[in-house]
């Protein structure tokens, strides 16, 4: 199967004139996998048997007409429990873990008749920017295999990106959806926080953390936020306002909207093709019928500093539950409970995974909660203030997603203006609670470039509507990698 030039319409169509059966789709998709995995890395476990036996089942009941992901083989980012199938947050210490229960985003899934087909490779517990701090492989970036994919969904994107599947889940903590969608040529929706049960995603920062689709367009998108949105029992953070159909305003254009570009988000270290794709994406906004005007976001200055103590603090709370007791890794020939304890952990965890937990201890110790912890909180209000008072007079905002294109495995970026850039521009949704999607809007030097299109909470409808008349008017998301790249 070709997914370069599908959508999941017209494989549904497929399905539903019998064309193409779901077993067959599924067996296609699985040739797809071992045919270019091996160049991308998106992958860390494939289940060929588990698909397959779900395809044949999907068969036997029939591919519901009115249901477009019927029969629909998908990838799974690795840090969503999915049972019986191994699930490891690309960490050591879950190396052999195999979950009782499906995370709710999958189940909903599953119950429609969608068929996954593996789970994808990611940065430790989602601590990372680049895929290149998994314990089992490094993922490349389908458009150059010397690149990065971005992180932490950087194998989900990837596998989309590269036609291994047509869509996957990915997970968004500082912007771990829509950084690999930029990298990657690909939709990525963060969905505002709420928007998606959290139940059954190993937590890293429960605050920050949501579920969201990555799609190759944004009607596809759009069709899989219609299936994982929604209040769930097992998660009491999850909403329980109104799942509109986000499908349902695609074509409604934007003529009249108000269009924000931070001013804050294009300053110095931004890489001067970034800044020009996302002018001529205002201009095309303008030319459609949208006002775009400059906005302001004072406080966004700290928010790297806010983010790093409060993702940091949640984390070193969220991975005290890995212990080497109850599940997961448990070292051998250890002497006592405290040595099982260090032991587990120092062989389970990696070097960043390490990091976090020391750093977000320290923060939320007795002697330094007050000065750290709680002046993050502080500052975190003040910058949902700055988007509250920018969404007053507009619609959405308009920024660069990633102040660069892909840079290179292994490279060390040397300036720290562009790292400070690089987590600058998506952290601030995550803070602030938002929904933000990023969208294919340009090239640099044969390297993607996306454009983030931030909303007011729980207005996924307004963005989805802007980025399908942005991608209707254009022909960036049609473009495909050259797979093979530098091989």
């Amino acid at each position: 199967m070709n997914y370069f030039d599908q959508s999941l319409a017209s494989i549904h169509k497929q399905l539903v004139n019998q064309e193409i059966s779901a077993k067959d789709l599924t067996q296609q998709t699985l040739d797809n996998i071992k045919s270019v995995d091996p160049d991308i890395n998106a992958f860390i476990t494939v289940d060929d048997e588990g698909a397959l036996k779900k395809a044949a089942d999907v068969d036997a009941k029939g591919i519901d007409a009115d249901n477009v992901l019927s029969g629909m083989p998908i990838a799974i980012k690795d840090n969503m429990v999915t049972k019986g199938l191994t699930t490891t947050a690309a960490s050591k210490i879950l190396e052999n873990f195999k979950p009782i229960y499906d995370a709710t985003a999958v189940d909903k899934l599953n119950k429609l008749g969608t068929i996954t087909v593996g789970k994808t490779n990611m940065d430790e517990f989602a601590m990372g920017g680049s895929t290149e701090n998994s314990a089992f492989k490094i993922t490349h970036n389908p458009w150059d295999t010397t690149k990065v994919p971005g992180g932490s969904s950087g194998g989900s994107a990837a596998a989309v990106a590269a036609g291994e599947v047509i869509a996957a889940l990915g997970s968004d903590t500082g912007g771990s959806i829509r950084q690999p969608a930029s990298f990657n040529g690909v939709v990525g929706m963060k969905p505002t926080y709420g928007r998606v049960s959290r139940w059954g995603l190993i937590a890293f920062g429960s605050s920050l953390d949501q579920i969201g689709p990555i799609t190759r367009n944004v009607s596809d998108n759009a069709t899989i936020m219609n299936a994982i949105a929604g209040h769930d029992n097992h998660d009491l953070t999850s909403s329980t306002k109104e799942v509109p159909d986000f499908t349902s305003t695609l074509d409604k254009g934007v003529k009249g909207m108000k269009i924000g570009i931070p001013t804050e988000f294009m300053a110095q270290g931004l890489d001067d093709d970034i800044k020009q794709t996302v002018l001529d994406t205002a201009a095309t906004f303008k030319k459609l019928g949208a006002d775009v005007e400059e906005v302001s976001l004072p406080h966004t200055k700290y928010g790297v500093a806010a983010y790093y103590i409060i993702s940091s603090s949640e984390a070193s709370s969220n991975l005290q539950r890995f212990d080497g007791i109850r599940y997961g890794r448990r070292a051998k020939d250890v002497k006592d409970l405290e040595d099982l304890y260090v032991k587990s952990r120092s062989e389970g965890f990696g070097d960043e995974v390490k990091r976090r937990i020391m750093l977000g201890t320290f923060s939320l110790s007795a002697g330094f909660y007050d000065a750290y912890f709680k002046k993050a909180a502080q500052v975190r209000t003040l910058m949902i203030n700055d988007f509250t008072n920018v969404f007053k007079d507009y619609d959405l905002i308009l920024a660069p997603t990633a102040p660069t294109p892909a840079y290179g495995i292994g490279e060390d970026v040397s300036d720290p203006m562009t790292m400070y850039m690089n987590d600058v521009l998506t952290l601030p949704v995550n803070l602030a609670g938002l929904p933000g999607m990023s969208i294919p809007a340009g090239f640099s030097n044969g390297l993607p470039v996306g454009v983030q299109l931030i909303g007011r909470p729980f207005d996924e409808l307004t963005v989805y509507q802007a980025g399908s008349t942005f991608e209707q008017e254009t022909d960036f998301a049609k473009q495909t990698p050259k797979m093979g790249g530098n091989n």
